[in-house]
């Protein structure tokens, strides 16, 4: 069976070749887009990733060709027109935990560096400065964090904090009683923003979480108050953000992922003029961390979005049930 892989860069090709349990495999560096689809002829499924368009008119075109199954090799689908899927018979699933560990790390790395000025003291030492003039920080024990959604990532992000000595809160519909266990308190979101020091977000994007941190809930926060965003770029108001940093409301900003990060994200653009004049003011400010979506990005979590991609299309192949199926 032959499989299209879109958007792919050198390490999907590494994991996914080290792990094929015998198909054939054609990777494309190319996103999938309605111009892009006839690509996957001759295929009978294809495995897409978090920028590919996967709309109404991609489904069409797929279905024409006779694919019948999407595999997505990473947890968030809010990219794919599951309506459209279904009217054309075409099966979508995904990977919807790939470690946990790598995504939650990565979320209090961002809290370090912000906070501890790591990457600054870094090229200062590079450049024979060893002033430490402007790199104060604050110690994370004490400090109260909201974590805003304890699924599998919340819940281990949560855990670390407490490790820290941190009091933490969380927000989500359903209350993980084993964080409870531990200590941590659920609130209704207006009354867990004004209380924090740090903001971690773990939800997913739908419609009722986009744009979650907007205007309105900024101006509950704490002033000065750290934000961090390692699960979806749409979570967040862009230009309130901004504004919000400009008088303070937010002083630190921890992204690893950005509302238009499609046209970025996953490309060397070094080279070229970059038109997104939001992304460019946000790395001019000295309070704010931009990494290109590189929070899942370890040894464990590649080595198991490949298995666990591969054992989703067996699964297909034999006709078992899809316990991965969106």
């Amino acid at each position: 069976m032959k499989i299209a892989f879109f958007s792919t860069h050198s390490y999907d090709r590494k994991y996914f070749t080290r792990y094929n349990p015998g198909y054939e495999l054609i990777f494309l560096e190319q996103e999938l887009t309605p111009e892009t689809c006839e690509l996957s002829k001759g295929c009978q499924v294809i495995c897409a990733f978090v920028n590919d368009r996967i709309n109404h008119s991609v489904l069409q075109q797929l279905s024409a060709l006779g694919i019948k199954l999407i595999a997505m090799r990473c947890a968030g689908y809010n990219n794919v027109d599951l309506k459209a899927a279904q009217e054309f018979g075409i099966h979508v699933v995904r990977v919807p935990a790939y470690s946990p560990h790598a995504v939650a790390e990565f979320a209090v790395a961002l809290i370090l560096t912000l906070n501890r000025k790591t990457h600054k003291a870094y090229n200062r030492v590079r450049e024979g400065n060893f002033s430490l003039s402007r790199l104060t920080g604050f110690d994370l024990f004490g400090k109260t964090v909201g974590v805003i959604g304890t699924g599998k990532i919340g819940q281990v992000f949560a855990s670390i904090m407490l490790g820290f000595g941190c009091r933490v809160l969380a927000f989500d519909l359903i209350a993980n009683k084993q964080l409870e266990q531990q200590g941590v308190e659920y609130l209704p979101l207006i009354h867990m923003l004004p209380q924090c020091d740090i903001i971690s977000l773990h939800c997913p994007l739908t419609d009722q979480t986009r744009h979650l941190i907007n205007a309105n809930t900024i101006a509950m926060l704490k002033p000065g108050c750290m934000v961090i965003n390692t699960s979806r770029g749409g979570l967040i108001h862009t230009g309130a953000v901004i504004e919000a940093l400009k008088t303070g409301q937010i002083g630190y900003l921890g992204l690893d992922v950005y509302e238009q990060e499609e046209k970025l994200f996953f490309h060397n653009l070094s080279e070229s003029v970059i038109p997104d004049e939001q992304i460019m003011l946000l790395t001019s400010f000295p309070n704010v961390i931009i990494t290109s979506h590189q929070g899942f990005f370890t040894e464990e979590a590649l080595t198991q979005i490949a298995q666990t991609t591969y054992g989703n299309i067996a699964d297909w192949e034999k006709g078992s049930r899809l316990k991965n199926e969106v």
